[in-house]
This record gives structure tokens, sequence and C-alpha cells, in this order.
């Protein structure tokens, strides 16, 4: 006989079943009571869905609605490609289409975001005890088309750029987030 996912309570005549719009999971009316927007797959009103991903669908909206806007206006770093010890002024962001990290400088990249295997963003200020940490860089590990070999290209904010340095650290706590919200959706 059925059971919700989540409680494991059995469906009967008074217990009904209830699909989570987001993964179509079978739960109980106190499992997927939350009625959220779901915009990315076309649903016009919130619907029905299980509390793993209502919070994730909440993350996503704030993305969309605060972060997304940040990547695609970008932020200027310094880039280094590889092992090399020369870094070269760029200014990084998400394409238009948001497929692809575009770097402009005297030289061009673009990176699919498909390709990108790693992202760690590099901080300072921590303190054992928790203290605030900054974000001011970040190192990311790529496959290049038609290679299995895995190319790293490090980004850090400019020292030199004051007025830039609090675009650079919005621009890094959005990819962040992104990365996050990646990695989360991947896992489900």
């Amino acid at each position: 006989c059925p059971r919700c996912m989540q409680c494991d309570t059995k469906f009967d005549f008074i217990t009904r079943k209830h699909h989570c719009r987001r993964c179509g999971k079978c739960f109980c009316d106190k499992c997927c009571s939350k009625k959220v927007p779901l915009p990315r797959m076309c649903f016009v009103d919130p619907v029905r869905q299980c509390a793993e991903c209502a919070l994730i669908s909440q993350k996503e909206t704030e993305f969309y609605d605060k972060q997304l806007k940040v990547l695609m206006n970008g932020a200027t770093f310094f880039v280094t490609l590889g092992a090399s010890d020369k870094s070269e002024l760029m200014v990084c962001r998400l394409s238009n289409n948001q497929r692809y990290l575009v770097l402009d400088g005297d030289s061009h990249y673009e990176i699919e975001i498909v390709q990108i295997s790693t992202v760690q963003i590099l901080t300072e200020g921590f303190t054992p005890g928790g203290g605030n940490t900054r974000a001011i860089g970040m190192i990311l590990q790529y496959k290049v088309p038609g290679s299995e070999e895995l190319t790293q290209m490090k980004l850090t904010a400019s020292e030199d750029f004051s007025c830039n340095k609090k675009l650079s650290a919005s621009w890094l706590a959005a990819m962040h987030k992104a990365t996050k919200l990646l990695y989360e959706s991947r896992d489900q």
C-alpha cells in the first residue's frame, strides 16, 4: 500500500496523497502543504511542494530576483590562468543567456557553465571564533571543450579600485550562492 515519502503515513480514504509539483513524489497533506511559486516550471500561481523542494524554490526565487542581475552586470578582477604568475585585469560576468562565464580584457574567454566542475571562494578575515570573512576572489576548475584536462582559473579582487571592491565582493557572493543552488538542484 502506498505511503507518504516523508512520514510514512499510509494513504487511505481519509489521508489523501498529494504530489509535490517540483519533485513529483507523493506526500500526505502535512508533509506537502507549502505553496511556493515555481516560475521555472511555468506555474503562474504558487503550487504545493514538499518542505525540501519549497526551500530550494524559495532560494531560487531569491537568486533570480537579486543575485542574477549582479552576475550579469559583472565585476573587475585580476585573472590568472593555471600555474601562471601573470594576471590580467578583466571584467567577469554571466552571459545574457546565462550559459557562459564571460571574461573580457586584453584577452577574451567564455567558459560554459556546465564545464565548471568546482568553484572555491577565497576569503580573508577568518577568525577561529567565527568572525566576519570577506570574499576576495575565487578559483574555478573547468574542462576546455575537446579536452579531458581540468584547467584552473583564479580571480582576485583588485586592491587598486576601492570603489570596485564592493562590487567585486557582491559579485563573488552572488557566484557563491549560484554554485550552492546549482549543486543543491543537481543533488535532487
